[in-house]
């Protein structure tokens, strides 16, 4: 599945249309030129329809949320659902700002994400109205049992795929639920990660099916964490992290992939 996914996508090299936050836009994008597609991250609401009319997937990220990003986020999840384009909503921050939450459920609603991602917190935010946490990290308290159940109920909820990403990533749309156990500790200590498994999700996008979309970034993005582990830093990390997405091969994906699969 992965390796088709990745061919597929050196073959076509899709457009990507991104709107997302300043603190990892460049890392999204490189992550985007990583898998032979192209990344265009126009923002502005008077280029937001244009843009995402020509893409081949497009992912909404809400973190570092602005006024103008939120228009042109509604304005490019309107398109994609007029137009019929696959697009990823990376709900950060959700589950400890009440505004962010009430405009990623107006999304929702309005333009219905092909895939939802989020941590286990954003995740469980999105469907009890009761809970919150503190930041944009998951709370450490929810175990892999607590989010796959409320994975698997948001999805059938909405009838998308939903994305939970943790120590085991786990992702579903209510009817097959994939666990991912790639990773590393290391790819918490440098900023932007999630928004960088977003971008990868929105390009394997354009090239499959939302699960097996979403579940195979979720593998490779995790596999090129454990390669790039290093004992010499953040910024060590993160140079190896985009060295390993540019340079990942087929070979190495079958030998580490961890993903099982299985009837929700």
């Amino acid at each position: 599945m992965i390796t088709e996914i990745r061919k597929t996508l050196r073959e076509r090299s899709p457009l990507i249309h991104c709107i997302t936050n300043p603190i990892s836009i460049n890392q999204c994008a490189n992550v985007i030129l990583s898998t032979g597609a192209r990344p265009m991250m126009a923002e502005h609401p008077e280029e937001a329809a244009v843009m995402t009319a020509c893409a081949g997937a497009v992912m909404l990220n809400m973190g570092n949320i602005t006024d103008v990003r939120k228009q042109s986020m509604l304005i490019s999840a309107q398109t994609a659902k007029q137009k019929g384009i696959p697009f990823v909503l990376d709900v950060c921050g959700s589950a400890c700002l009440t505004t962010r939450r009430d405009y990623a459920l107006h999304l929702i609603d309005t333009s219905l994400p092909s895939v939802i991602k989020g941590n286990y917190s954003e995740i469980t935010a999105l469907f009890d109205p009761l809970y919150s946490s503190s930041g944009v990290d998951a709370d450490k308290s929810l175990s892999e049992k607590d989010a796959a159940n409320t994975a698997l109920q948001l999805a059938v909820r909405y009838g998308t795929v939903v994305l939970a990403s943790g120590k085991t990533d786990i992702v579903t749309d209510g009817k097959r639920l994939a666990l991912v156990d790639n990773g590393c500790i290391q790819l918490s200590t440098v900023t932007g990660t999630g928004c960088m498994q977003g971008a990868l999700c929105a390009a394997f996008l354009s090239a499959a099916a939302p699960l097996d979309a979403a579940t195979a970034a979720s593998s490779v993005f995790g596999i090129c964490g454990e390669l790039a582990q290093t004992g010499k830093g953040s910024g060590s990390f993160m140079v190896n992290l985009l060295d390993a997405l540019s340079t990942l091969t087929d070979k190495q994906i079958n030998e580490l992939s961890k993903i099982s699969i299985s009837d929700a």
